[in-house]
C-alpha cells in the first residue's frame, strides 16, 4: 500500500511543501467589493490593453504568475513546474502563460476546482521529490466564460436568480521544498475528489451541480484522515455562491456533519449583495484570487491557523449542455496550516 495514503481519497504530505510567495490579481467588479483592498493589483480596462478579452485574460494570468515569482526573487529558469488551467476551450490562457513563463507546463482542466487540482498536484511533485519549485496558477474572466457557455454580452440576456457571475480574476502559488526560505505556510494534505453527478442540467445553476461534489470530497476527507470540522479554523469552498452553499450545509447536515461558522464561500464572499449578482461569484478566478489574497493574508495574520481549501469544478461544455446532458461536478481538497514557531 501506498505510504502516505491514507483512506479511499487522501494523502498525508510527509514533506509539507512551502508556499514561498503568492500573487492575486482582480478586474474593476471585483475592485468595487468587499475583498478589494487583498488583491496585489486590480485593474479598470477588462482587455487589460488587449485587442479581445481572451487575450486579455492570457496577459492577467502572465502578469500574476510574474508577481508571484517576483516576490520570492525566483526566475522563471527556476521553475521546474508550471500547472495551471482555465475554462476557456484548450485553456488557452494557461497555455499561452506558459509560452511566456518557459518552464515545463502540466495543462490542467478541473473547472474551477483547478486551483485546488494544481495546488494538490504541485504539492505531490514537490513532497515526492520531483520538483524544487512548482508554479500552480489559474484565472477567469467574466465576459471570456459569458461568450463561451451563455450568451454574447452585447444581447443584454436577463439573468436567472440563482445564476452567478464569473469572476475576473487570477491567482498564483509559488510552492517549494519544505526546507526552502518562504513564507510560515505548510501544506499537509490532500483529497482527490470523485466525479459526481446529480443530473443538474441548467447551466444557470452551477451552485446546485457543484455542492454534491464539494460534500462528497469534504465527507471523504475527514473519513479518511480522521478529523471533524472542528479540527479546522475554517473550511473553504471555491465558488458554489449562495444556492450552493445552502446546499452543501444541507448535504453534510444530512450525514450528521454539521458546519458550523467555520465554513464559509468564495463565490458568497468575493461580492457585496449591492452589486446584484444574483447568486455570487464562480470561475476559475473566483476560488485563485481570494486564496492568494484574502486568505493567506488571514494565515498570516494568525487568525487562521489551519485551513482546508475545496474548489469545485463544474465538468461542462458547450456542446454536451447544447445537448441536454447532465453537469458531472468534482471537488479536490488541500490542507494549509501556518508552520508552528
Amino acid at each position: 500500500m501506498a505510504e502516505k495514503k491514507r483512506g479511499a481519497q487522501s494523502v498525508l504530505l510527509q514533506n509539507r511543501p512551502r508556499v514561498l510567495s503568492f500573487a492575486s490579481m482582480a478586474g474593476p467588479k471585483e475592485a468595487e467589493g468587499p475583498l478589494a483592498g487583498t488583491f496585489d493589483e486590480t485593474f479598470t480596462d477588462d482587455t487589460l490593453g488587449e485587442k479581445s478579452w481572451e487575450r486579455g485574460e492570457a496577459k492577467m494570468l502572465e502578469h500574476t504568475v510574474d508577481l508571484a515569482l517576483s516576490k520570492a526573487r525566483v526566475y522563471a529558469d527556476a521553475v521546474d513546474a508550471f500547472l495551471g488551467g482555465d475554462l476557456l476551450n484548450q485553456i488557452v490562457s494557461a497555455s499561452y502563460t506558459a509560452r511566456q513563463l518557459g518552464a515545463p507546463f502540466l495543462g490542467l482542466y478541473g473547472a474551477c476546482s483547478t486551483m485546488a487540482e494544481s495546488l494538490l498536484l504541485g504539492a505531490l511533485l514537490v513532497d515526492g521529490g520531483y520538483a524544487d519549485r512548482v508554479v500552480c496558477a489559474t484565472c477567469s474572466h467574466f465576459a471570456t466564460a459569458e461568450r463561451q457557455y451563455r450568451f454574447p454580452l452585447e444581447l443584454g440576456n436577463q439573468r436567472t436568480p440563482t445564476a452567478q457571475w464569473t469572476v475576473t480574476g487570477a491567482g498564483a502559488t509559488l510552492l517549494g521544498r519544505g526546507e526552502a526560505k518562504g513564507l510560515p505556510l505548510r501544506l499537509t494534505a490532500a483529497t482527490i475528489g470523485r466525479v459526481v453527478d446529480k443530473q443538474q442540467t441548467d447551466i444557470n445553476n452551477m451552485g446546485a451541480a457543484m455542492a454534491p461534489a464539494a460534500a462528497d470530497t469534504l465527507l471523504a476527507h475527514l473519513r479518511d484522515l480522521h478529523r471533524s470540522v472542528q479540527d479546522y479554523d475554517l473550511i473553504v469552498t471555491g465558488d458554489l455562491g449562495c444556492v450552493g452553499y445552502d446546499l452543501m450545509c444541507l448535504l453534510c447536515e444530512q450525514k450528521g456533519v454539521s458546519l458550523d461558522e467555520r465554513y464559509i464561500d468564495c463565490g458568497c464572499e468575493v461580492f457585496s449583495p449591492e452589486q446584484d449578482v444574483h447568486a455570487g461569484g464562480s470561475g476559475c478566478g473566483c476560488s485563485a484570487c481570494c486564496l492568494n489574497g484574502w486568505l493567506f493574508r488571514r494565515m498570516l495574520s494568525g487568525e487562521i491557523r489551519r485551513l482546508l481549501f475545496l474548489a469545485t469544478g463544474a465538468l461542462m461544455s458547450t456542446t454536451t449542455s447544447q445537448q441536454g446532458e447532465s453537469i458531472p461536478a468534482i471537488a479536490h481538497a488541500v490542507t494549509l496550516e501556518v508552520e508552528e514557531g
